[in-house]
């Protein structure tokens, strides 16, 4: 009996595995049976791919078929492995030259008129193909542009079974019946980024939108409603430079997996910022889902910005799943059919009222919560989360003064350039290690390294450390923001002075 054999990519998490889908007529009456840890979709495939194969004007062997997706062990997902299983029929079925198909790879769901409709995660999966030698590759239509973004792969495009049936040499093909192609609405330009010059008042919070900008650093904002915490938050991404090529990659392959990518846009060249709303729950986002598990908001926010306002709002659950990527960069979401890794090396930006009802700022004489309440809400922000965030401040109602300021603030692009210069020297810095952002950096290299420079510099969080005022944690997050002071200033290193303006930084908005 011919064995017909292709090859699908399944992916958990961002991770692509190649799959060979192996396909043998056995004696017996005629069935399709998929075998090797096919999930419900998976399984379903069989029918789509015979109502396709038999919509084409093609033969369906009758007989008994057996399907197989190898390696058994791995879970399989979604309805990307329909290409690949009925190309892999076909040959058992003598209809396709078994040589023409082993070594591409297949991708794309299949309709029942034989239609190849496109799927989500086309690009991780393809740049896993030909990472492991695959480089000929078969995606729908619909997914051919996001396909060629990955460098080395040779893409063929189709739109139904029957025209790529007729490529393997099978003669005149039944197409579908013509649907007019609905044409694809003009991408439209991307919508300028808000203007840092649009905030009135709050140099302070300025001041620390740019250092978090240029060090990559977290931010919690605690004021009044109506002072600016929002717009503030919405303008660090336009702080932000432009993602390297091997980062527009990863964060483009992040959002094809999630389906929140437009490949007519091409390579997501901008940070990305993510705002969910206060009763996002964990699962939304940390990632998850039926099955394997897809990104949440976390992983789509990577090397971008995740916003979350009306901070003590969130669930505490949810708060506290952001311990863990804070620190080490990525996340892994373990559920029963497997476990996902997903990159999220986000910054991470709070916004906070001072309490339920907002007015306990100044003397607090117009706030009406009780001192309890106050507690209570404060407390919503865990002390092993805030010890994580490298900023935090204060931000005041915006005054009368502030408002007939003869000179705006400045603008984006001039705060941008000084952020990228500041950038540039981290990145040269800490070239050789592979360190691109001081936020990077472990805390006993930043340390070790200071000490070196100026022995004295690190006397007040030591004192601090003592008192119990800070962690070790919470000093090394100073010692970072004092280095990225430095490189602002255009300092080879920080001194005493930027280890004081750091120390500034982040007491000086402790929540509760």
């Amino acid at each position: 009996m011919a064995v017909g054999t292709t090859f699908s990519v399944a992916l958990v998490g961002l991770t692509g595995h190649p799959v060979e889908v192996e396909s043998m007529l056995t004696p017996g009456l005629p069935h399709v049976q998929v075998i090797g840890l096919p999930d419900t979709s998976v399984g379903e495939s069989r029918e789509r791919v015979r109502a396709a194969v038999v919509a084409c004007g093609l033969t369906w062997p009758m007989s008994r078929l057996v399907i197989s997706l190898r390696p058994a062990s791995l879970p399989k997902t979604g309805s990307v492995h329909d290409l690949a299983i009925a190309v892999a029929a076909l040959v058992s079925a003598g209809q396709v030259p078994a040589g023409l198909v082993r070594d591409r790879v297949h991708l794309g769901e299949l309709g029942l008129d034989g239609r190849v409709h496109p799927v989500a995660g086309i690009l991780p999966a393809v740049a896993a193909a030909v990472e492991h030698g695959h480089r000929e590759v078969v995606v729908p239509e619909a997914n051919a542009d996001e396909a060629q973004l990955v460098p080395g792969a040779r893409v063929t495009s189709v739109a139904h079974l029957g025209q790529l049936a007729e490529q393997y040499g099978v003669g005149a093909v039944a197409a579908p019946a013509h649907r007019p192609r609905v044409p694809r609405p003009a991408t439209p330009a991307p919508a300028q980024e808000p203007d840092l010059a649009d905030v009135i008042g709050q140099p302070e919070a300025r001041q620390a939108l740019e250092v978090a900008a240029a060090g990559g650093h977290h931010l919690l904002m605690v004021g009044p409603p109506g002072a600016g915490k929002t717009m503030l938050a919405s303008r660090l991404p336009g702080l932000l430079p432009d993602l390297t090529e091997p980062e527009a990659v990863e964060v483009t392959s992040v959002h094809s997996v999630a389906g929140t990518y437009d490949p007519a846009t091409g390579l997501m060249r901008r940070p990305p910022f993510e705002d969910p709303h206060h009763t996002a729950t964990q699962v939304a986002l940390v990632g998850g889902g039926s099955g394997l598990p897809r990104p949440g908001a976390i992983s789509r926010a990577h090397r971008g910005v995740l916003f979350l306002d009306e901070a003590p709002e969130f669930r505490s659950q949810a708060l506290e799943s952001l311990r863990q990527p804070l620190e080490s960069g990525h996340l892994v979401v373990a559920r029963a059919r497997g476990t996902a890794r997903f990159p999220a090396r986000f910054q991470l930006v709070l916004a906070a009222n001072p309490c339920p009802c907002g007015r306990a700022t100044g003397r607090g004489q117009e706030c009406t919560c009780s001192p309890m309440a106050q507690r209570r809400y404060s407390a919503r922000l865990s002390g092993p989360l805030l010890d994580r965030i490298d900023i935090q401040l204060q931000v005041g109602a915006v005054t009368r003064a502030d408002l007939l300021a003869p000179e705006p603030g400045e603008p984006s692009r001039v705060v941008a350039e000084r952020v990228r210069l500041a950038r540039r020297r981290q990145a040269e810095r800490w070239r050789r290690q592979g360190w691109r952002t001081n936020a990077e950096v472990p805390g006993k290299e930043l340390r070790d390294r200071t000490r070196a420079v100026d022995p004295r510099a690190l006397t007040p969080l030591e004192q601090a450390l003592e008192r119990g005022a800070l962690t070790l944690r919470g000093m090394d997050r100073i010692v970072r923001v004092a280095w990225t002071l430095a490189d602002l200033a255009g300092c080879e290193h920080p001194g005493q002075d930027e280890v004081g303006a750091a120390l500034a930084l982040r007491m000086r908005g402790s929540h509760g």
